[in-house]
């Protein structure tokens, strides 16, 4: 056998899930043969798991199938019904029936083994299961080396039954490797083969008595390493069903990403604390050689996959986030162990005895307690091992307390680059302090390439995601959910679409629009929405709007804790779970007026909220759109000011009406004309009750200090009491009676060199008036724009001059501006 440098093997290792079906044995014999050829025939082992689910088939034929019921059971059905499909596909007649044939035979052999007696071969009846267990490589080896001999037209691959190879040999770790006699069977056998391709089983080999065994669960990957080893090979190539090592297990984590390259080490750490592409032991047989080993994707063979080497890679300090579930968390406490020697061996001795793992040590540096983490399923024994093992001290009160913890995790993050970096272990803590989450154990490797902490078991999928955001996300994101849809909500979107690369980069964030709802459906997406098509996806969407799904949704992902909910309704069932959507974290901005012109206790609950920074709070729109008017109040009583007296015109739709009226139209008519031109509620009535006007008082005036009460205030109504409850679409015809009584007071105003205008004012002890009032027709209020908004404040700072705010105060694109402002203000607070 040449083993130059030019003749330098190459490895493969296939799983079961690689070599399923038909279609997967084509795939892995075109990967193969693509390899071969592309290398100018370099030589190639591959070693061959068995083929998906017939390791479990066979373990359970080994437990429970009786001998004279294996050929009826369902086991044996599965098996020989699969395995015929794909001989059959794969293979010309005569092949597969010869290659069924030994398949037969092998069952033969089975029964065999299942119809030795417990009385007369006890040692065997217990290996059994071993040895039953390792039928399914031969199989799927067998079929790969004939159907790639088919493929070439000529035998080039040879088929070594790892058995006759491999053997093990008893230790007090358990079974492991001879190495002496393993090496010299595979030099002989290679030699008496001399082939450039080699199908080897994976996970079985021999004992030293030649009694068939197995290296245990994930031993085909450990059988690929030695055989890698003994080739001398230039590269291990595991070939299974993801693309490689992740930095988190993609099933908790929906933002695990590739790792491109690994070191031993840090493999080694990822592969202990549960990270299960490769097993620990697959290292050992590689690292003296300093061979190489890549992890990739069957299904996408054009992946590069991950590489595993002596190199260390400078890029990032933390490699990969991962976790050991169901652990248990044993504590040893005692003045009796200070400065005892042997207390340490005396546990750890206890435990091996009974064969119990432990993950995790963590002793406090005066020795006066000592906890580890065992498998939850051996807690119990470990219990009672050190119980026993601890009697005299425990009577003698040297030991005092034996505690267990169980429904516990161990996560760990892993990382050559940590060793020397300040602030590593600081940052892990933090985040999952911030995150409420209770650390009940640490420990870190005198290397400094893992960190460990202990939680419970409840807090690992949110632990997970946090410490995955904080050490792997370059971006937060901000997610968003936006419940209604007319004109500003439609306009909001259209700002954002329009901004929304801008910001995300200004601010260094994210923003993902996850849901977009009107009355009766919406719209969902796992990323972000699709601002383009959003009004024809929702549109022909046929999922009914359901607030808790639109909840569920936005806040699926544990990790993120910047969700916000957008409600551009007027919906008092909506705006009345605020507080309980802050409660949870959740972040609200809005134009609706209802929760905050509600009772004042329930305004209340909604600043304390919001002051305690769980869920942030905006609703600069509810008073006057896009104008600063509730943050400038803000501003003024954070600093100290003493605001007097608040007045202004605060509906646009009245500062439409009464700059519009001058005496030559009916006031019907001009109410008529500015609901065609879209200045007034569908019903005007919403407009002309001043309602509207004294939610926005109410609001500001609690801004500035006011325990103001919206049922307390005299609100003069411009609609006539005989006209309340008429239907909307009779209103405006009955209204024209009412024309003359609007004339008269139009006329005396002007006879006085005055305008009429609808305003409200909240006075320093607490007098609230909403109505018409007249105004000199020099007065600021005399002149404004068409449908502006003005409110004059006076403090102690504005006394003499007072403060005046000015401008559009209604509008879709102002008002939608004016949430969006609110959206970055959100976003400098979360930054």
């Amino acid at each position: 056998m040449n083993t130059t440098k030019k003749e330098a093997w190459k490895v493969f290792k296939f799983g079961g899930s690689s070599l399923a079906n038909t279609a997967c044995f084509v795939r892995v014999s075109k990967i193969i043969l693509d390899s071969y050829i592309a290398s100018e025939e370099q030589p190639h082992s591959i070693v061959v798991s068995a083929m998906g689910g017939f390791t479990d088939l066979l373990i359970k034929i080994s437990k429970d199938v009786p001998a004279k019921s294996l050929k009826s059971s369902s086991e044996y059905k599965s098996i020989i019904d699969r395995i015929s499909i794909i001989s059959n596909d794969l293979l010309d007649s005569a092949e597969s029936e010869k290659y069924l044939q030994e398949v037969s035979e092998d069952f033969t052999e089975i029964k065999k083994i299942l119809d030795q007696s417990n009385s007369n071969k006890d040692k065997f009846i217990e290996d059994k299961g071993d040895i039953i267990a390792g039928y399914g490589e031969l199989w799927s080896a067998r079929l790969l080396n004939i159907y790639l001999n088919k493929l070439l037209a000529c035998k080039k691959s040879n088929f070594i039954d790892s058995r006759q190879v491999l053997f093990v040999k008893a230790s007090d770790t358990g079974d492991s490797i001879d190495w002496v006699k393993s090496k010299e069977s595979f030099k002989n056998i290679t030699t008496s083969l001399s082939s450039k391709i080699y199908v080897i089983t994976g996970f079985i080999a021999s004992k030293e008595d030649g009694t068939p065994t197995n290296l245990g669960r994930n031993g085909s990957d450990y059988s690929a390493a030695i055989f890698t080893s003994f080739f001398d090979a230039e590269e291990l190539i595991i070939w299974t069903d993801v693309d490689g090592v992740l930095s988190a297990d993609p099933n908790k984590v929906k933002n695990a990403r590739l790792i491109a390259n690994l070191s031993y080490n840090e493999a080694m750490e990822l592969a202990y604390f549960g990270a299960k592409v490769i097993h620990p032991k697959t290292f050992g047989p590689l690292i003296n050689q300093s061979i190489p080993i890549y992890i990739r994707n069957t299904f996408s063979p054009e992946n590069r996959g991950t590489r595993i080497s002596s190199k260390v890679d400078a890029n990032r300090e933390i490699k990969g986030i991962t976790v050991i579930e169901s652990i248990a968390l044993i504590n040893l406490e005692g003045t009796g162990m200070i400065g005892v020697p042997g207390t340490a061996d005396k546990l750890f001795s206890s435990l091996k005895d009974k064969n119990i793992s432990v993950t995790l040590i963590s002793q406090a540096s005066s020795e006066h307690s000592i906890c580890i983490a065992v498998p939850d399923s051996a807690s119990e024994l470990a219990c009672d091992q050190i119980n026993t093992a601890f009697s005299e001290e425990i009577k003698s009160g040297l030991i005092s307390n034996i505690d267990i913890t169980r429904n516990l995790s161990v996560l760990a993050v892993v990382g050559d680059n940590m060793v020397g970096q300040k602030g590593i272990a600081g940052k892990f803590f933090s985040t999952l302090g911030d995150s409420g989450i209770n650390v009940r154990a640490i420990a870190q490797g005198s290397s400094e390439r893992n960190i460990s902490a202990v939680i419970d078991s409840e807090d690992t999928q949110l632990a997970l995601n946090v410490i995955h955001n904080g050490f792997f996300m370059t971006k937060p994101s901000l997610i968003i959910g936006i419940i209604g849809i007319g004109v500003v909500g439609s306009e909001l979107i259209n700002q954002l679409h329009a901004n929304i690369k801008n910001i995300s980069n200004k601010f260094n964030i994210n923003l993902k629009i996850k849901a977009i709802a009107k009355s009766n459906a919406m719209i969902m997406d796992d990323d972000s929405i699709d601002l383009i098509n959003w009004k024809s996806m929702i549109n022909e969407s046929s999922v009914e709007f359901d607030i808790n799904e639109f909840l569920m949704h936005i806040s699926s992902d544990a990790s993120n804790k910047n969700v916000l909910i957008i409600d551009c309704t007027s919906n008092e069932d909506i705006s009345g779970r605020y507080a309980e959507w802050m409660e949870s974290g959740l972040h609200v901005i809005t134009p609706n007026k209802k929760a905050f012109s509600d009772t004042l206790d329930s305004y209340k609950r909604i600043k304390n909220l919001s002051n305690k920074k769980n869920g942030f709070c905006f609703y600069e729109t509810t008073v006057a759109a896009g104008l600063p008017v509730i943050s400038t109040v803000q501003d003024l009583i954070d600093t100290g000011d003493n605001i007097h007296s608040i007045e202004g015109i605060f509906s646009g739709t009245l500062a439409y009406l009464f700059n519009a009226y001058d005496g030559t139209k009916p006031f019907s008519q001009i109410v008529s004309e500015a609901k065609s031109n879209g200045y007034t509620e569908p019903d005007p009535r919403d407009d002309l009750t001043g309602m509207d006007v004294a939610r926005k008082l109410a609001i500001i005036g609690r801004e500035a200090g006011r325990d103001l009460e919206i049922n307390d205030f005299k609100i003069e109504s411009l609609v006539p009491v005989e006209l309340s409850g008429v239907d909307a679409d009779k209103f405006l015809d009955l209204f024209k009676q009412y024309d003359e009584e609007m004339k008269l007071k139009f006329e005396k105003a002007k006879n006085n060199s005055k305008v009429l205008r609808y305003t409200a004012k909240l006075s320093k002890n607490n007098e609230v008036f909403i109505g018409l009032s007249q105004y000199p027709e020099d007065h600021a209020f005399s002149n404004i724009h068409l449908t502006d908004n003005i409110i004059q404040i006076k403090s102690d700072r504005y006394s003499k001059n007072p403060m005046v705010i000015q401008g559009p105060g209604a509008g879709p694109e102002v008002t939608a501006a004016g949430i969006f402002s609110d959206i970055v203000t959100l976003l400098k607070l979360i930054n």
